[in-house]
């Protein structure tokens, strides 16, 4: 039977992705979306429709801590930003997804 992070593995990946793209400071939605787009040189894009519920999920576990803020262009927004928790998520995803992108290499190249 598989454990609960082989699970949560593909679920998991945009949680992995915005925890990764607020690392480097806070942000708001649409600065995390342009970040992963961005960072993953044009391949990932995330919509909208997905995103504000994962941050949402995601700040309700705890990982990021939101309050509001004025854009660039000086338009009300909630910016994100992670917490201890976030980080040590971060750090334990992190080591998870090397391991499975690993074993998928070894397998592809096999």
């Amino acid at each position: 039977m598989a454990t609960p992070d082989k699970l949560d593995l593909l679920r998991g990946t945009l949680d992995v992705l915005i925890l990764k793209s607020l690392s480097w400071g806070p942000a708001h939605g649409y600065q995390v979306a342009s970040t992963i787009l961005q960072e993953s040189g044009g391949v990932l894009l995330v919509e909208e429709g997905a995103l504000y519920p994962a941050l949402h999920r995601i700040e309700k576990k705890g990982w990021l801590e939101a309050e509001w803020g004025l854009s660039e262009k000086k338009r009300k927004a909630k910016y994100y930003r992670l917490t201890t928790e976030g980080r040590a998520e971060l750090a334990r995803r992190t080591q998870t997804w090397t391991r499975y992108a690993t074993a998928v290499t070894r397998m592809l190249q096999a």
